[in-house]
């Protein structure tokens, strides 16, 4: 009997939205020292990377799994791909010498408007050979229905050691488990509606044990769910960057100093998270304002996913997050007076429900249907279009990792797009490093370099407010909760 994997609602919703001129895949870009990897004629040792990558799978079970679909529901589960090829996921391309990171930056963009081969394993490895300073990167393509920001990056540094001499480990012989038919996909899915049904009769009986107790969870349950609701029916300011997008991107970075920002963050309150909006909500100003005419009330509203994974399961892959709905008073001309409204609105949504509404929705698709529903979610989000753009900030390592000796720099991350979401930000901290990943649409953000030089502004001018008298007194007069926002994505 073959063997198959059903995809969450959350997983299966980023293979049913996807279009061409949305490519759901999450993408990372790892600059690094080419030292020990570096070849007799000046290249990199690709060899001794693909058998590196192939002892690493078995702790990667879903990259040799593809894609098949149950009879008359259509939902995606995973098989195995029996005629598995790591060559084919494993790729190898050069800059010409000495590349330039603007060089870099344009290959990576053409490498993420691809969509992958849904008839394959959702992911590809690129070597980029060839970077000035003696450097090389590792451009990582992984679908968005395989990963989440945090088992991405977890993912991403299984490849990576903080050993600069860690051996590589053969790796043992993969035996693929027989793909099922669509007869047994139909009785499977049969078994597990049945399955369903007999939790919610159970469930339905132990309520009537105790109806009080019931009640009381069905009214917290209902409270998280219309907070959840509220948040995400209202109907941001519209912005040249939201309008329909195409399938070609543009990518660009900027990397900050994480002490600096921690600095910040001490100075004048609140977390590294409101430091990171902040820096975004000031580079926006500069960048949108240039062309956009608001008002102080304009509402420009981003999504900041929310990890909602129990402790320990960090390396478990699929996505199991949820989100908050923000608004960043991108027309507030004064960095402090932007950097004390954001503080205000995290701590309220700290003390909000609104993320564990839209976790509760997930889990309902899940159990009441899941394919059904979740189309019908994306039809209504695409409908209502309910913010502007995603944020993502995610705590990586802090330490050194290399790959077979070589050394990590830097550490970039890339968000996909969604419908009328011309630039997405991504956000991880890497070895005393913040790398801010800026990805557009090619047409609606041809000026991508100059979000980098606004960002690059906006933080500093954070810096001078943070030093300034005022920033120290207002330290010790406003102190952080303790309970901080848990990103993801």
């Amino acid at each position: 009997m073959g063997h198959h994997e059903r995809l969450s609602a959350q997983d299966a919703s980023f293979v049913l939205w996807e279009r061409r001129e949305t490519p759901m895949h999450v993408g990372a870009i790892a600059i690094l020292e080419a030292g020990p990897l570096t070849t007799e004629d000046g290249g990199i040792d690709a060899e001794r990377i693909a058998k590196h990558v192939e002892s690493r799978l078995p702790r990667l079970p879903r990259y040799r799994k593809r894609l098949a679909f149950t009879p008359i529901e259509g939902h995606p589960v995973w098989v195995d791909d029996a005629d598995f090829d790591l060559a084919y996921h494993l790729r190898r391309t050069a800059l010409p010498r000495p590349g330039t990171e603007t060089e870099l930056k344009a290959l990576v963009a053409r490498i993420l408007s691809q969509r992958l081969d849904r008839g394959r394993p959702l992911w590809e490895m690129w070597i980029v050979e060839g970077l000035e300073g003696g450097r090389f990167a590792l451009v990582s393509k992984v679908h968005h229905c395989m990963v989440d920001g945090v088992s991405g990056m977890n993912l991403l540094t299984l490849l990576m050691s903080q050993s600069a001499d860690e051996p590589t480990v053969p790796a043992p012989k993969w035996s693929p488990e027989p793909e099922p038919n669509a007869l047994e996909l139909l009785v499977a899915e049969s078994a597990r509606r049945v399955r369903l049904g007999g939790e919610l009769v159970f469930n339905l009986l132990g309520s009537l044990r105790d109806p009080a107790a019931a009640w009381s969870r069905l009214a917290s349950a209902g409270t998280a769910v219309a907070q959840a609701l509220d948040a995400g029916l209202r109907h941001p300011g519209a912005t040249r960057l939201n309008r329909k997008i195409g399938p070609h991107r543009r990518i660009d970075w900027v990397s900050l100093d994480l002490a600096a920002a921690k600095e910040v963050k001490q100075r004048l309150g609140g977390t590294l998270n409101d430091v990171v909006l902040a820096t975004v909500c000031g580079g926006l100003h500069r960048f949108l304002g240039v062309r956009q005419a608001w008002t102080t009330r304009f509402d420009y509203r981003v999504v900041v996913p929310v990890n909602m994974r129990p402790e320990g399961d960090e390396r478990a892959g699929g996505n199991h997050v949820s989100a908050y709905f923000l608004s960043l008073p991108i027309a507030e001309g004064s960095a402090r007076r932007r950097y004390d409204a954001i503080r205000t609105a995290t701590a309220a949504l700290k003390d909000s429900r609104a993320a564990e509404g839209i976790d509760l929705l997930t889990q309902l698709a899940d159990r009441a249907g899941g394919t059904a529903l979740t189309r019908l979610g994306g039809r209504v989000i695409d409908r209502l279009r309910p913010y502007n753009l995603i944020v993502t900030n995610v705590p990586g390592p802090q330490f050194p990792l290399y790959v077979l000796g070589a050394r990590l720099l830097e550490l970039i991350p890339q968000l996909p797009l969604f419908e009328q979401q011309g630039l997405g930000v991504a956000v991880l901290s890497y070895c005393g490093r913040l790398h801010i990943g800026l990805i557009g649409d090619r047409d609606l953000a041809p000026d991508l370099g100059s979000l980098r030089e606004s960002l690059l502004a906006s933080f500093t001018e954070l810096e001078r407010v943070a030093h300034a008298r005022d920033g120290r007194s207002a330290a010790s007069t406003r102190p952080a909760r303790p309970r901080p926002v848990r990103d993801a994505h």
